[in-house]
């Protein structure tokens, strides 16, 4: 957080969220209830409920939860400070930074300063220095004019040494931020150096459009062809994405983004009227892109050139992954064609055949693997069952680890019920070799699970049984559900019984940050608590002993195996605990 936790909590008793969700889409009140249209999914009948005492929102058909701040993220594309920002401009509530944060955020405002001192130069020295002539050709030779080097801010960085750092040194940049920004590089001997040398230089902007870092095209000599940022503060290459700044509100609109393998295809699909492209800065497509994506579409369409090694190049980064809950698709163009090619041509029919022609990433990756076996060989056919079921179980949905599996059984010829086993055998040694795989979804929870759920709901109504049932961190066995027991635990205990949390202000600290979709779904959930506190606490209370006996034994074994005998205080607290275990279970 950037700003004082009671002025976040000022613009938050200022804001009325139903009006807010009112800006963006229909509500509807009957009674004290207030429902209206999501506007995160596709609908008709309103299932997003708003409760506008706690200031929190629950839609019943996607699971969208959260409050004032988390509405504003979502509908506007924002991080939390832009939104506090935004509502504060809105309630007219002045904001104070945190000491810490401005500290941090005068660090990063110097970073992005020295880049954009940089983008200014490489910027001015393309449009008019005699050095830049051939880089000048180069973009002449890709269809870019006037218009496109200054939409885009491109620019040349000269062939010298210290062309860069000079220009930067009269204009007071100190030496130390040139460096931390990325833009200059130390000798040996401690003199600095321009990092880019003779490139056409791409400035790489960050998702709210500030100047981050380059991608630099070289023009001859030797080095790499292209050449980007080092990661530092204010760019990592893993969470970035070139033109984002320029074409979310595109995505948004049509509900669609196309990632793209470079920076001049990204600008041409912007130029011939598809600003919906994004390309990667010098690293391969990873689950961060995609997380970062999501904030804006559920449908991602990669876009391959068809030759084999660049489509093999670019599914590098999901060998071990296969989201499950964005409809991630593969286009592939003609080969040797890219989408700068096609675009400059005017073949823009060609884009959108090979968009609408898009098949999910799966179902693309389970094709190629098969092309690599001939299926009319026994032995063959045996292989490319092996290799398939072990792309299929990595999908986290089991009706469609289920359809791909009968799907190859059909393509290879293969019995059905073989293929299931394979996949089915495929999924537990994966699970085998990860043990700290993600947790479930919500809608596979187990029973256990469940009720730690049921806890939790309990605690944020502040049931008046809940402080003298014996809940403690040991009865929740996932780590967000011990991690929200143990941000709710010390607020209920310091409140009357019966006197809910107040979970807006919880929701705004820097620990909730992670829990918050989770604890706004909770305590939105239209279902009544559980009637019998004592069953559910119990039947938790249980479990816990379960594991505390269980690893009580293991101690024992062991203090057998090596002492070769048990000692009377180990022995003691394993019979209480069974004895307490035989009470609990038994009838009341």
């Amino acid at each position: 957080m950037a700003y004082r936790r009671e002025d976040i909590e000022a613009v938050r008793a200022a804001t009325d969220l139903v009006e807010l969700v009112g800006e963006v889409t229909r509500v509807s009140r009957t009674g004290r209830a207030v429902m209206a249209v999501c506007p995160f999914h596709q609908e008709k009948a309103p299932s997003l409920s708003v409760d506008p005492a706690r200031g929190l929102y629950h839609c019943f058909g996607c699971g969208k939860s959260g409050d004032v701040f988390r509405f504003v993220q979502e509908t506007h594309n924002l991080d939390f400070n832009d939104a506090v920002e935004l509502l504060a401009r809105r309630a007219g509530v002045t904001l104070h930074r945190d000491p810490e944060a401005a500290r941090r955020q005068s660090r990063r405002e110097a970073l992005i300063a020295a880049v954009e001192k940089a983008v200014a130069f490489y910027h001015q020295r393309l449009r008019r220095a005699s050095d830049a002539a051939t880089a000048r050709a180069y973009l002449r030779g890709r269809g870019y004019g006037g218009d496109q080097v200054s939409a885009y801010r491109l620019g040349y960085s000269p062939a010298g040494g210290d062309v860069l750092v000079r220009s930067l040194r009269e204009q007071q940049v100190p030496e130390e931020v040139m460096a931390a920004a990325g833009l200059a590089i130390r000798s040996r001997a401690g003199r600095l150096f321009d990092r880019f040398r003779d490139r056409v230089m791409f400035p790489i902007f960050d998702v709210r459009g500030d100047p981050v870092g380059f991608g630099a095209r070289l023009l001859g000599g030797e080095g790499p062809k292209y050449l980007n940022s080092p990661d530092s503060a204010i760019y990592q290459k893993s969470y970035l994405l070139y033109g984002l700044n320029w074409a979310k509100s595109a995505i948004v609109r049509e509900g669609l983004a196309v990632v793209v393998e470079g920076y001049t295809d990204v600008i041409a699909l912007a130029e011939a009227g598809r600003p919906l492209a994004v390309a990667t800065c010098g690293t391969a497509l990873g689950e961060s892109h995609l997380d970062l994506l999501r904030r804006f579409t559920e449908r991602v369409v990669l876009m391959f050139d068809a030759d084999e090694a660049g489509v093999e190049a670019s599914l590098r980064g999901f060998e071990r992954s296969v989201p499950g809950d964005l409809d991630l698709r593969v286009a592939l163009l003609p080969a040797g064609r890219d989408p700068a090619d096609l675009a400059t041509a005017g073949e823009n029919a060609l884009l959108e055949a090979a968009v609408e022609a898009s098949v999910p990433l799966l179902q693309f990756r389970i094709e190629k693997e098969l092309e690599r076996y001939d299926l009319g060989e026994a032995e063959a056919r045996g292989r490319a069952v092996r290799a398939v079921a072990g792309l299929i179980a990595r999908h986290p949905d089991a009706v469609t680890r289920h359809e791909y599996a009968i799907e190859a059984a059909r393509r290879t010829g293969v019995d059905r019920e073989m293929v299931l086993d394979a996949v089915d055998g495929a999924a537990r040694r994966a699970a085998q070799e990860a043990p700290s795989h993600p947790a479930p979804a919500a809608d596979r929870l187990t029973g256990e699970e469940k009720a730690e759920q049921e806890v939790l709901r309990l605690m944020l109504a502040n049931h008046p049984g809940i402080h003298t049932a014996g809940v403690g961190e040991d009865l929740f066995t996932r780590p967000e559900h011990r991690a929200a027991y143990l941000l709710l635990a010390p607020v209920v205990a310091a409140l009357d019984p019966g006197t809910p949390p107040d979970l807006g202000a919880l929701l705004a600290t820097p620990e909730a940050e992670e829990l918050s979709v989770m604890l706004s779904s909770l305590a939105m959930a239209e279902r009544p608590l559980p009637e019998d506190l004592s069953e559910v606490v119990g039947r938790l209370q249980a479990r816990a002993l379960d594991r505390r006996i269980e690893a009580l034994r293991r101690r024992v074994a062991e203090a057998e195996r090596r002492a070769g005998g048990t000692p009377s205080a180990l022995l003691e607290e394993l019979i209480g605990l069974e004895r307490r275990r035989r009470e609990l279970r038994s009838p009341q």
